[in-house]
């Protein structure tokens, strides 16, 4: 069964008045990136995130945000004293340099609390850390399992988009596969008329074997029926992948395949010296082209 790469899931939970919650989007990518959106206290815990996603999810770019809310007995904050007098030495030390231009420079404290690492949550980081982790483990996994779902019934609707294309592809071929056999006739037709024509006015004769010949030249040249077999046994290979059951990505076999089919029509054009054919390798090609664009977004 295959899987969309596009995707959404969250998840939430309050443990001692503390609420958590997680949120899991993922868009096409043809490698596995993860982007963390966490408070600053909990960004030690990214790597251990990461190698949650990684159990689940092959590829995809992933933005995972986490946010935590404490109850308002907790939230008090105090001042990081030595992170606060580190910026007002080196406010200092800039105004110490442009102070020879008589430059005045006034230190508002109060906008110095805005800078990052100034307050610091009352709560012990450490603490807050080890009782977060395996609370968002466990929300991270119940988001992974929520966008796993989206991405599933997305890919259904793909599989079905892709199945369409395969019959149109199928029903096209089966047409220029009737349609070859008669292109080598009416050219044998065809040339015997014409050189009937040409030889009643020079009152010549040219033998059978070399009208033969020539036709047997021709039919080598234009014979697609090789590339029609080899497209008929990429599609069915196409169709099993589409169909398994064993969960793995698909998205990269996929998009080989597809690659191959495109070839496959691309030697069939270059051999094709009638308008039918022609005609019906054009929307074959079309029907891959989508092909390819769908692939793209599985996983």
């Amino acid at each position: 069964m295959i899987r969309s790469m596009t995707g959404f899931g969250d998840a939430s939970k309050q443990i001692d008045g503390i609420e958590y919650a997680v949120e899991l989007r993922s868009l096409n990518n043809k490698y596995f990136k993860v982007t963390f959106r966490l408070p600053d206290e909990l960004t030690g815990l990214e790597a251990e995130l990461e190698a949650t996603l990684r159990q689940k999810i092959s590829r995809g770019s992933l933005v995972l945000t986490a946010k935590i809310k404490m109850p308002q007995t907790g939230t008090a904050h105090h001042i990081n004293d030595a992170t606060l007098i580190g910026y007002i030495d080196h406010l200092e030390t800039i105004q110490s340099k442009v102070g020879e231009q008589n430059h005045s420079m006034q230190i508002d404290l109060a906008a110095l609390l805005s800078l990052p690492g100034v307050l610091v949550a009352a709560e012990d980081e450490r603490s807050l850390l080890q009782q977060a982790r395996p609370v968002l483990i466990e929300l991270t996994k119940a988001a992974c399992n929520a966008m796993s779902a989206m991405r599933i019934a997305e890919g259904r609707s793909i599989a079905d988009d892709l199945a369409g294309q395969r019959r149109l592809i199928l029903d096209k071929m089966k047409r220029i596969g009737e349609r070859s056999p008669q292109v080598v006739e009416e050219y044998h037709q065809r040339l015997r008329a014409r050189i009937d024509e040409l030889l009643a006015r020079a009152q010549l004769k040219v033998s059978e074997q070399e009208l033969i010949r020539e036709v047997a030249i021709f039919a080598e040249r234009s014979d697609i029926s090789e590339e029609i077999t080899r497209l008929a046994a990429h599609l069915d290979q196409f169709a099993q992948i589409v169909d398994t059951r064993d969960g793995e990505p698909a998205g990269r076999t996929l998009d080989f395949v597809a690659q191959e089919l495109l070839r496959e029509a691309n030697t069939i054009a270059s051999k094709s010296n009638d308008a039918r054919i022609s005609h019906a390798i054009v929307e074959v090609k079309g029907a891959i082209d989508r092909i390819k664009e769908q692939v793209q977004n599985i996983e």
